[in-house]
């Protein structure tokens, strides 16, 4: 007996489906400095002005843009379904458990799902590259894949001691074409900052953010 679902590529979704819909009024993004709401005009100067958008929208359903569909198709989409029978069993639960082989895409992981669309929507807009940071990789090496697909720069800052533990996954980000900077870096304010302070700091996924923020609200071209 089978208890794998494979859906044609014909049925791949054409909308995204908005959690916000359903969840009513949520506390908006604060300003660290200020504490005041941030407002849409100072979220574009981070974001894909799209991306800023249906982060306050209230549609149930987004319409996928078919050249994301497409991108979509070219990964592996829709990747199976399984359901874990042997775990249900074991555990003895009248749950029924399923989960999604998501490490079938091309960087193995769901976080090309939500990459391509970005990197798609910063494109769209005129943007020439984006910033962002990466823990272990496997985000790094998602948008780094997006940015191959939609011709963006990408920069990558990873954690320092994940950058020196795990050399295969920086070799994958920069065999897409992105630049890999370990964190703290030379490259701006704060990480120099955190190296004067400690030559050999490891790192940490808040210094990489504040990195990558940094680069992109200091050049017009770049997004985060």
């Amino acid at each position: 007996m089978s208890f794998r679902v494979d859906l044609p590529a014909e049925e791949i979704p054409r909308f995204w489906y908005n959690i916000l819909s359903d969840l009513g009024e949520i506390p908006p993004m604060l300003n660290p400095r200020t504490k005041e709401p941030l407002s849409y005009d100072a979220l574009k100067v981070l974001f894909p002005e799209e991306c800023v958008r249906q982060e306050g929208s209230k549609e149930r359903r987004i319409q996928i843009p078919e050249k994301v569909r497409e991108q979509y198709l070219k990964i592996g989409r829709p990747t199976p379904l399984f359901r874990a029978k042997g775990l249900e069993n074991y555990l003895r639960t009248p749950a029924k458990i399923f989960y999604k082989r998501e490490d079938v895409t091309p960087t193995g992981s769901h976080k090309l799902n939500t990459a391509l669309a970005q990197a798609y929507y910063a494109r769209e807009e005129g943007t020439e590259r984006l910033t962002t940071e990466t823990g272990a990789g496997q985000w790094g090496s998602a948008l780094s894949y997006a940015g191959a697909m939609f011709d963006l720069n990408i920069l990558v800052f990873m954690v320092r001691v994940s950058y020196n533990q795990k050399p295969y996954r920086k070799f994958v980000m920069k065999l897409y074409g992105a630049e890999v900077v370990p964190s703290p870096s030379d490259r701006t304010e704060v990480g120099r900052k955190f190296l004067k302070e400690n030559p050999e700091h490891p790192g940490s996924l808040g210094i990489a953010i504040s990195e990558a923020i940094e680069v992109a609200i200091k050049d017009e071209r770049t997004k985060y």
